[in-house]
């Protein structure tokens, strides 16, 4: 298990972490979200070891995160950090032996992986012929070379098209079944909801929002209604309660203060004509992360 305990973080003057703490336990993807500036890169760093926290504690498995574990974890920056004149096969080799893996085995696993990623092609091509796309591949590929027990993702679906945003989620989900522990960032709220059960969210270094993603949405006292059929907009926006009334595409949606105002909506669609849908949705993470920061990522 991951254990963040009240984990604080000064650049000088500067709070960037402020009595952070969470836990991630194995076989979780749990999402660490926050605006660019919230301090989810610090986390990061303090939770490899890369630096150190002004006060607070994070372990691993009971441990300390030093050198001695650091072989244990993955870690895919958002910023690309591939070796661009060095094909395939040698970029995983370097990083596999940086996670103190033999070189047999690096070889045999970087075959497996490439096959996976349907790349397998690519083994002894130069990192700079690559597309974007596929160079996300090979650091994905390298970030998980050594099955890293502790796996932190940072956007890690940048620059993919939706296909091969199919073939990581697989890869993560298959990783998380098999019990590693995953920490997933993205600014893209319905990746996140993809994935993560429980999350933090930061502002300016402290947490704004955390738990369960069920129970967060559940305790969001504002709903949203999906009407599909005749109905006069101003009528519904007259409605107590009723905050906002969108046309999206072949259906309405009406965001409503809380549960109490579906009564009154549901009683003036009920006399409408050719209603084919009436649903009571959870509000989106985007929506309940715009109210707790204050910025939309949806792109």
């Amino acid at each position: 298990m991951l254990k963040v305990k009240n984990v604080t973080k000064y650049y000088g003057d500067f709070k960037a972490v402020d009595n952070l703490s969470f836990e991630v336990k194995p076989g979780e993807i749990f999402g660490l979200l926050g605006v660019n500036g919230a301090g989810k890169t610090t986390t990061f760093r303090m939770i490899m070891g890369l630096l150190d926290m002004t006060e607070g504690s994070i372990t691993l498995d009971g441990n300390k995160i030093d050198y001695n574990v650091t072989d244990k974890i993955g870690f895919l920056t958002e910023e690309r950090s591939l070796l661009t004149k060095l094909t395939v096969k040698e970029q995983c080799i370097y990083y596999g032996v940086l996670k103190g893996m033999k070189e047999e085995e690096i070889i045999k696993r970087t075959k497996e992986l490439l096959e996976k990623f349907e790349i397998p092609e690519y083994f002894d091509k130069k990192i700079k012929e690559l597309s974007k796309g596929n160079q996300q591949k090979v650091q994905f590929i390298t970030a998980i070379i050594n099955n890293p027990k502790l796996l932190i993702l940072d956007e890690p679906f940048s620059g993919l098209d939706p296909f091969n945003v199919e073939l990581f989620k697989k890869q993560i989900v298959e990783m998380s079944k098999n019990g590693s522990m995953i920490i997933f960032s993205s600014h893209r709220m319905e990746h996140v909801e993809l994935f993560c059960k429980k999350l933090v969210v930061l502002l300016n270094g402290k947490s704004v929002l955390e738990g369960e993603l069920k129970k967060i949405k559940e305790q969001y006292r504002k709903k949203n209604i999906l009407i599909k059929g005749d109905i006069d907009i101003d009528k519904v926006k007259k409605i107590k309660g009723v905050l906002e009334v969108t046309n999206k595409a072949d259906e309405y949606e009406v965001k409503i203060e809380d549960e109490n105002i579906v009564d009154g909506v549901f009683k003036y669609v009920s006399k409408c004509s050719n209603v084919t849908k009436f649903s009571v949705e959870e509000p989106s993470l985007n929506e309940i992360f715009v109210a707790k920061v204050g910025e939309s990522y949806e792109k």
